[in-house]
């Protein structure tokens, strides 16, 4: 009776324990990909089924450089130089991304239609409609168009902000202008920044093939939503190397909606001069964090001065979004509208306190005129004053493409020091500049301090 009350028990101890291990081996099976699969085989057929109608290709067509001559204009000058009797246009490439069927918008880069006459987009099923320049943002490089046509096929916006280094990943665009293509990878890394020099970034960085005409295509996730518009590569020869990168797409539905609503982004200011939160930023400071941005100074009569913000705090978090640095602020500031308000998260010595802020219209700096630095040519340098006190140099004017634009000056810029030295005067920064075979270029864009190297 013993022998069988302890075999009876064994047996239940048994299928206990064989049950703990169905369990626990349901817990810890590492979970299937949610993929398709066809004849046994996981496909992403089905996904570029629904996301590829929803891409177009972008054909623009720019002033070409002769038009640009008011010689090649006259008739005969262009017949003595066997030229065509009308000015011919260059065409370029790109692509973009219909995210809105109802009201035909599309969403691109700044890039690709900057200077454009006439945009057309060609739809998968080989339509061709003519579209319109609804609004373009050079700083975060996006751009909106408008089209009128039947059937459309939208893609919908993912949450940018939810996807993970490892998460795959498919692009879809038109490169080298050969027809619209399909590549897949993986997020490679978030948050990137420090691309282009005045731009407000905060890319997706992919290994998923990205080439020259591929700029305002889709990145999308494996549910087929929008985490990216993509805008750039980095390679030696202009090709893939599997480095490329794309705008979430959280960036990009805000700048969308502003250029709806204005044509335009209309940023504000809040009289804050930024550095990234280093150790020993952080010692100086007594806090233990090492992410922040931290405020290096404040303007009087600025928003910022207002709203009780001062020197020396750590913005932590803004509208209930941690800050990693300051480009992760200058990025999420980037995107407000002059008018609204913000809330902050930042410490002050050692303790959190939450402001609200008004962001607000940037005061308007006219300087006239302007002189010329040999080095920097291009552009055009102005002293002038902020506020009634201290003496500033400013950039009055930067003409496209010429040395200073290329190194990153734009108008508007605040040239506060060279190599860390304070320069007060246009005298000051040209003498600074002469006979130094490497300058880093100290200056103050908005909020926002940048240091543009000179070579």
């Amino acid at each position: 009776m013993c022998y069988k009350g302890a075999t009876a028990m064994r047996a239940i101890l048994s299928l206990a324990l064989k049950l703990l291990m169905v369990a626990a081996a349901a817990c810890f099976a590492p979970a299937r990909a949610a993929l398709p699969e066809r004849a046994g085989v996981p496909t992403l057929a089905p996904l570029v089924a629904r996301v590829t109608p929803a891409v177009v290709n972008i054909a623009v067509m720019t002033r070409s450089p002769l038009e640009e001559n008011p010689l090649f204009r006259d008739p005969f000058f262009r017949r003595f130089f066997g030229l065509p009797d009308q000015p011919q246009g260059q065409v370029s490439a790109g692509s973009g991304v219909i995210v809105d069927a109802r009201q035909g918008l599309v969403l691109t880069n700044h890039h690709v239609v900057k200077d454009a006459q006439e945009v057309v987009v060609a739809l998968k099923d080989n339509r061709r409609v003519p579209a319109k320049l609804v609004g373009s943002d050079a700083g975060t490089d996006i751009a909106l168009l408008r089209i009128k046509a039947e059937g459309l096929v939208e893609l919908k916006f993912g949450d940018s902000d939810a996807m993970q280094v490892g998460d795959f990943v498919v692009a879809v665009g038109n490169p080298f202008g050969i027809g619209q293509t399909v590549t897949s990878g993986i997020v490679s890394a978030l948050g990137r920044s420090g691309i282009t020099p005045e731009g407000y970034e905060d890319f997706i960085q992919t290994d998923a093939s990205i080439n020259p005409g591929n700029s305002g295509g889709a990145l999308v996730n494996l549910n087929g939503e929008l985490i990216g518009i993509n805008t750039a590569i980095i390679g030696p020869a202009g090709g893939n190397v599997g480095i490329g990168f794309a705008v979430p797409s959280n960036m990009a539905r805000v700048v969308m909606s502003q250029l709806v609503r204005f044509g335009e982004v209309r940023r504000g200011t809040l009289g804050i001069v930024l550095a990234d939160l280093t150790p020993e930023i952080a010692k100086q400071l007594g806090i233990a964090t090492r992410e922040g941005a931290a405020i290096a100074e404040v303007a009087p009569d600025s928003p910022a001065k207002a709203g009780g913000l001062r020197a020396g705090d750590v913005v932590i978090a803004m509208n209930g979004r941690a800050v990693r640095n300051a480009a992760a602020l200058r990025n999420q500031l980037g995107l407000i509208a002059a008018g609204e308000s913000v809330e902050m998260q930042l410490l002050r010595g050692g303790r959190e306190e939450r402001l609200r802020i008004r962001i607000c219209e940037p005061a308007s700096r006219s300087v006239a005129g302007g002189e010329p630095i040999p080095r920097l040519s291009g552009a055009s340098f102005a002293n002038a004053t902020r506020g009634t006190r201290e003496p500033l140099v400013v950039v009055t004017a930067v003409e496209p493409g010429s040395v200073a634009y290329k190194y990153g000056l734009r108008a508007g810029d605040i040239v506060l020091g060279v190599n860390q030295r304070r320069v007060a005067s246009v005298s000051e920064l040209g003498a600074a500049l002469r006979g130094a075979e490497r300058v880093l270029l100290n200056v103050q864009r908005g909020d926002f301090l940048l240091a543009i190297n000179i070579r």
